[in-house]
């Protein structure tokens, strides 16, 4: 297993979620909540800078909405852009996970909790990234080797 920090990150329409693991990569936990538009992609970046001061970002994983059959839809399409639009401001390479089903298990635990309503909406993305990034850890763990697919910067596409 790496030895480093990651970030998990839950685009949606709306909001992001972002999580954080810690330096062993063994648990990851909710940082925040970002506003989907304009200047979003700049906190992101900023976080990550913000966490880089006190310790080694490794990478950020971003969740890939698929079909139950592995298929990609028009919302894999928009988190695509999204994660290469992030790739291309970040310092650290960006992942694409599979997210299968997180904002379902997320929304499941917070009712399991007793949260209703707004203060459930307030956090589920932020669970919904702690999901992602949690199974993330799990799969390198088991495997010994980082999961999904790193997203090209755009400017390495256009020196290949």
């Amino acid at each position: 297993m790496r030895h480093g920090t990651r970030l998990g990150v839950d685009p949606g329409d709306a909001r992001i979620g972002v999580a954080r693991s810690d330096p062993s990569g063994m648990l990851a936990t909710p940082l925040e909540t970002v506003r989907r538009g304009k200047g979003d992609l700049a906190r992101l970046r900023r976080i990550a800078a913000d966490l880089a001061e006190e310790t080694t970002v490794l990478e950020v994983v971003v969740g890939l909405p698929r079909s139950l059959h592995g298929g990609e839809g028009p919302a894999a399409a928009k988190v695509r852009e999204f994660a290469a639009a992030l790739a291309d401001r970040l310092d650290v390479p960006v992942r694409l996970v599979d997210e299968r089903l997180s904002t379902v298990s997320a929304e499941a635990m917070l009712r399991d909790q007793g949260r209703k309503g707004a203060k459930r909406r307030a956090v589920v993305d932020q669970v919904a990234a702690v999901v992602i990034l949690q199974h993330a850890l799990d799969t390198e763990r088991a495997s010994g080797t980082p999961p999904g697919e790193v997203v090209p910067r755009t400017d390495e596409e256009t020196q290949s």
